[in-house]
């Protein structure tokens, strides 16, 4: 059997920085943001502090880097959303792009809901709200009525509570996942319903 090569292989293989941000996000979960030292991060990764500070000068540094992925992502889907016919089958693409999003930032996410003091001190939640609400506006008109704003934001707050604080039992992650999207995209569906009935 022939070997990838070498550019294929390296490609496949996380960067020194995001293994020191996988590592760091495992740590904050298991011990909390507070408990946790650049110390044990190096450790735990087998590296020198020095190579550590190569990357990330402080633990604050860590974490901000977290939530500028999450940003990013958010960004690229409005900015989609922003080019699109502001109509219900946008608007449900843009739920399921959110919904991948999410998906790829639990831990991320989940270190969040567990941290708040830490983000706080940190401004970082005004990130995540930022992109919330800049999410939120694609998905109504500017004079639609309270029912139709609330729906909407609890459409984008079902997607982020089914993998970030919904208790697991016996569901799988497929049913979870299918399930929230079609409560949050019934929650469009019946908004425009309502609106081309008025």
């Amino acid at each position: 059997m022939t070997e990838a090569p070498r550019e294929a292989r390296d490609q496949q293989q996380p960067s020194t920085r995001e293994r020191i941000q996988q590592t760091a996000i495992a740590l904050f979960s298991e011990h909390g943001y507070e408990r946790t030292s650049l110390r044990e991060i190096a450790e735990q990764l087998g590296v020198t502090k020095a190579a550590l500070y190569y990357h990330f000068k402080t633990k604050e540094d860590i974490a901000a880097s977290f939530f500028e992925s999450y940003a990013a992502d958010v960004d690229r889907i409005c900015e989609w959303g922003d080019t699109r016919p502001r109509d219900l089958e946008t608007r449900t693409e843009l739920l399921r792009r959110y919904e991948e999003t999410i998906r790829s930032h639990v831990p991320v996410l989940k270190f969040m809901q567990s941290n708040q003091a830490a983000l706080t001190r940190l401004d970082r939640m005004s990130v995540f709200r930022m992109r919330q609400r800049r999410l939120h506006a694609l998905l109504i008109e500017s004079d639609d009525p309270l029912t139709h704003r609330l729906r909407a934001w609890d459409a984008i707050t079902t997607l982020y509570s089914a993998w970030i604080t919904y208790p697991r039992i016996d569901d799988s992650e497929q049913e979870i996942r299918e399930a929230s999207l079609q409560i949050s995209i019934s929650l469009l569906q019946a908004n425009a319903a309502e609106s081309s009935a008025a």
